[in-house]
């Protein structure tokens, strides 16, 4: 999940259309620390009280789901299965599916998914601490161990025997799974007509609604970055993983954390897998799965999945999309068109005279939330950078759940609506992405002003704003100076801002 853009309330509705809006409220939470990311819900409903009871009934399901199937909470059922061996154990019904998931997506996709990819995982971690890749020795070792049996199921009895001491870790498809309980769960809740969940860049949509996606760039994710693709999708599930968030640097080299079972070796040719599918643990085994197997496969894999279609983007910054993508695109690039390539008007584009950036540098923020613990709300934030008259050149990021709190971020708001309602509302895509570390964001200033127009050189300040509701209030203010030269700080953090840094340096085009 991204941090939620400023936008305009008319070009919003007239671009993507609210019929929705127009009979229901649509209520926007957002969390922290949600299955170690980040957490959106919208919920259509009549009131904001059934909207809430509806976030209640999805964190209980969640909070549940997790007891079950968690692979980092060591109280877990799955980790006390994991301490057993060679005894045929009774599990829950939840276990036993996603169990039986695992073996069916494992011959689906000719092991290119499989949870005992960690035991490459483990490796990787431990070379990239030494400094050195693996040896091919030991990834022979850590495929020898992968493709041996891990469990077996008996489903009449309903348990499941484990039968070695492999590390097993419950991702790929988990995560999307206990969402669409999550989901189901807040749609039950009498009122509500439509869901629109987002974890950590995974979506799951559900009932009347229509939903805007942003689908974020591999190359270039930060919060408010061109986005790759722009989705309209509605009863679907969303899901996109990808390398370009976690791996492992070694030796001035990134490696993906999305590890080949059947090599042990990482996932280096797909930077970028998203799958749109009506079953959200289909989209979320086929996305993890995309980014391991060829195009081709991935193509055949697909078509075992009514429904499903998909869109990968290569290390080279090739677009490989199914038949069917097209139908949820909106404003698609041209066929074959790579994500370095650039319009030639756009490339032509002047630029002021002596500007801050004169279209070659940008300043990027990176932003860290505290973490207060279980499922926090998130503060209320605003980004933003000043002239030296304290003038608002520019709204970088506007992130709030009720306008009647907005006042709250006193610094961004000076009591002054017609600004407000200027700089735009609450009322944006969800973005996909690769999961997120819980807590961070990265945005980026292209030095233009809120119209478009690039700013002169000299100095501004940069603003990051939070306030809770009925709780803390922070600010940090940077002064930076825009004159061409790269800068890069660190900046102290605070109650709600454990962490802040600023890098101004050449854009990557």
């Amino acid at each position: 999940m991204k941090l939620l853009l400023v936008i305009g309330l008319t070009a919003a509705l007239t671009l993507f259309g609210s019929p929705t809006l127009q009979r229901d409220r649509l209520a926007t939470f957002q969390r922290e620390n949600v299955l170690g990311t980040s957490f959106e819900m919208k919920v259509a409903a009549p009131t904001r009280q059934v909207a809430e009871q509806a976030e209640a009934a999805a964190l209980a399901e969640i909070s549940r789901e997790a007891s079950i199937l968690s692979s980092w909470d060591k109280q877990s059922e799955f980790n006390r299965w994991m301490q057993t061996r060679g005894t045929a154990v009774p599990v829950s019904a939840e276990l036993f599916e996603v169990l039986r998931l695992f073996e069916s997506w494992g011959n689906r996709t000719t092991g290119a998914l499989n949870p005992a990819a960690e035991v490459a995982t483990q490796i990787w971690k431990k070379a990239a601490a030494a400094g050195k890749p693996p040896s091919g020795a030991e990834l022979a070792d850590a495929v020898r161990e992968m493709s041996a049996r891990h469990w077996k199921l008996d489903p009449g009895a309903r348990t499941a025997t484990h039968l070695d001491s492999a590390p097993l870790a419950m991702n790929s498809f988990v995560k999307s799974y206990i969402m669409d309980r999550a989901v189901k769960a807040a749609m039950d809740t009498a009122g509500v007509s439509a869901v629109v969940l987002n974890i950590g860049g995974d979506l799951v949509i559900r009932g009347t609604w229509t939903e805007p996606v942003s689908l974020a760039d591999p190359r270039s994710d930060a919060e408010n970055d061109t986005p790759t693709a722009r989705l309209l999708v509605k009863d679907r599930a969303v899901a996109t993983s990808g390398n370009y968030r976690r791996g492992f640097d070694i030796g001035g080299r990134h490696y993906s954390h999305i590890i080949d079972p059947r090599t042990g070796s990482t996932a280096e040719e797909i930077l970028s897998a998203t799958v749109v599918s009506p079953r959200p643990a289909d989209a979320g085994a086929m996305a993890t799965a995309f980014c391991v197997l060829t195009p081709e496969e991935s193509r055949r894999v697909a078509a075992g999945s009514p429904g499903t279609d998909f869109l990968l983007i290569t290390r080279s910054g090739r677009r490989i999309a199914s038949a069917g993508w097209s139908g949820y695109e909106v404003a698609a690039p041209a066929a074959g068109m790579t994500l370095a390539a650039k319009p030639a008007a756009a490339a032509a584009a002047p630029q002021a005279s002596g500007a801050a950036n004169d279209g070659n540098y940008e300043l990027t923020v990176n932003v860290e939330l505290a973490q207060l613990g279980g499922f926090a709300r998130r503060p209320y934030l605003a980004v933003w950078i000043e002239d030296k008259d304290k003038f608002p050149v520019r709204t970088i990021a506007l992130w709030y759940q009720k306008e009647r709190w907005l006042p709250d971020l006193r610094a961004w708001y000076r009591d002054d609506r017609v600004r407000a309602m200027a700089e735009g509302k609450d009322i944006t895509s969800s973005v996909a992405s690769a999961t997120r570390p819980a807590g961070k964001y990265t945005l980026k200033w292209d030095g233009k002003d809120n119209a478009g127009k690039p700013v002169k050189p000299g100095k501004y300040t940069l603003c990051i704003e939070a306030a809770r509701e009925h709780g803390t209030y922070q600010i940090i203010r940077q002064e930076v100076d825009l004159n061409g030269s790269p800068m890069k700080l660190d900046l102290p953090g605070n109650q709600e801002i454990s962490s802040a840094s600023l890098d101004y340096h050449k854009a990557v085009r």
